[in-house]
């Protein structure tokens, strides 16, 4: 039997282990899952353990059939449990919005040592045309908007910089042979695209000695962006001289570096590569991914594909960003909200010093709420709940939370859909 209806129920969560996350304790991702406990990837009935030489990458919360999330004490599968009560968990309204009873977000923690492949994720149709052909590399047919939350300084490439700058990046030297053979009087969306295609088709050699052509510039030859002769080493030891999302991600993209609480949002399509810090990060509920660069050449998609369906917007580090909103149902005003342009999610973020209050009105639809650092007392729905670091919680649909901080005060995220 399903458990019974609850307006919130624990959650054991996992952690995977990516070479690019970081390395036993220094994860939070991995702390986190090690205090709720959460289990440890191969086996649900398994407490998750810290190993001190491996590194962590990524938590996962919620029902995604990779990592999903099992009902502390019972051991469900959390999406058993939506399956047996849907209405009262998940709710009428996002069950006919999305067609079914499944979480149509995927929330993380990540814990980022060095710099992630650089990839988008397909738009919906061509995701589904992927699942369709090769399903086992290409898992879902959803697409993959997402948001990163910084907890940590946080780096990362995300969109591609004005044309301007690029086209005046361009001009240099060691770059000139990447230009267009006949150039257009503007430098514009489609003259990129083929930039970008030249790049990551070149072969080894071409890519070294443009790395090399590079670096033996001096800083003010790279107008504003002084940090592409600091950061082009550092890139080049973590992969090789050789890897041509070296020359995508200082030439063509958006250098951001966020303080805890910024966020970025990546649309579907978008091109991005995350180098480093620790984030929540949540996305429409896919886990298809397209890679090009930062990778061994064996792990890299077709340039082709990757490029066909690349965006250009946004075009400045400022349109990257996702603007903090103030949450209409906080009642002391501590919770702070996400908004994606995107319908699948939203995320809140809750800070509290010791012995403060907060009251949220009840949400119209299912949430997962991560106690990120502290604790509190809750109560959900009239149930009391002791809430502790790296603890995970479903929340109902139409469940009211209170919370009233311990004395390390509390630091709370909850993604949700209405």
């Amino acid at each position: 039997m399903p458990s019974p209806v609850e307006p919130v129920y624990q959650l054991k969560c996992s952690c995977n282990s990516y070479p690019w996350g970081m390395t036993g304790k220094k994860s939070i991702s991995a702390r986190l899952c090690e205090k709720q406990p959460g289990w440890d990837g191969e086996d649900p009935k398994k407490d998750f353990k810290i190993q001190d030489d491996k590194p962590y990458a990524e938590m996962w919360m919620g029902t995604y059939p990779v990592l999903p999330s099992y009902i502390m004490g019972t051991g469900e599968d959390l999406q058993d449990v939506l399956d047996a009560h849907p209405e009262e968990l998940i709710g009428k309204p996002v069950m006919e919005k999305f067609g079914h009873t499944k979480l149509p977000y995927l929330p993380k923690v990540l814990s980022i040592a060095k710099a992630l492949p650089l990839q988008l994720h397909p738009n919906k149709d061509l995701a589904s045309r992927l699942h369709e052909q090769n399903p086992d590399q290409f898992t879902d047919p959803n697409h993959k908007p997402e948001i990163a939350v910084a907890l940590s300084e946080f780096e990362a490439f995300v969109g591609f910089k004005p044309l301007a700058l690029i086209s005046n990046l361009l001009q240099l030297e060691p770059l000139k042979r990447y230009l267009p053979k006949i150039q257009k009087p503007d430098f514009d969306d489609q003259t990129l695209k083929g930039v970008v295609k030249k790049m990551l088709q070149a072969d080894d050699a071409s890519v070294k000695e443009t790395y090399k052509g590079l670096t033996s510039l001096e800083e003010k030859d790279f107008g504003p962006d002084t940090y592409i002769p600091k950061l082009a080493p550092r890139l080049a030891e973590q992969y090789s001289e050789s890897d041509p999302g070296l020359l995508v991600a200082l030439i063509t993209m958006n250098y951001l570096v966020l303080q805890p609480g910024e966020s970025v949002y990546i649309p579907a399509d978008g091109i991005h590569a995350y180098l480093s810090g620790d984030i929540i990060e949540c996305m429409a509920r896919s886990n298809n991914v397209l890679n090009t660069g930062f990778c061994p050449r064996s792990d890299r998609d077709n340039v082709d594909l990757f490029c066909s369906c690349l965006t250009f917007m946004p075009h400045s580090p400022e349109e990257c960003k996702l603007p903090q909103q103030k949450f209409e149902r906080s009642k002391n005003g501590k919770t702070l909200k996400f908004a994606p342009p995107m319908s699948e999610f939203d995320m809140l973020q809750m800070e509290l010093k010791s012995g403060e209050k907060e009251e949220l009105g009840a949400v119209k639809g299912p949430g997962i709420l991560l106690a990120t650092r502290g604790g509190a007392q809750m109560k959900a729905g009239g149930k009391d709940v002791k809430l502790s670091e790296g603890q995970v919680y479903f929340v109902s649909q139409g469940t009211e939370l209170q919370f009233e901080a311990g004395g390390d005060g509390l630091f709370m995220h909850m993604a949700y859909v209405e």
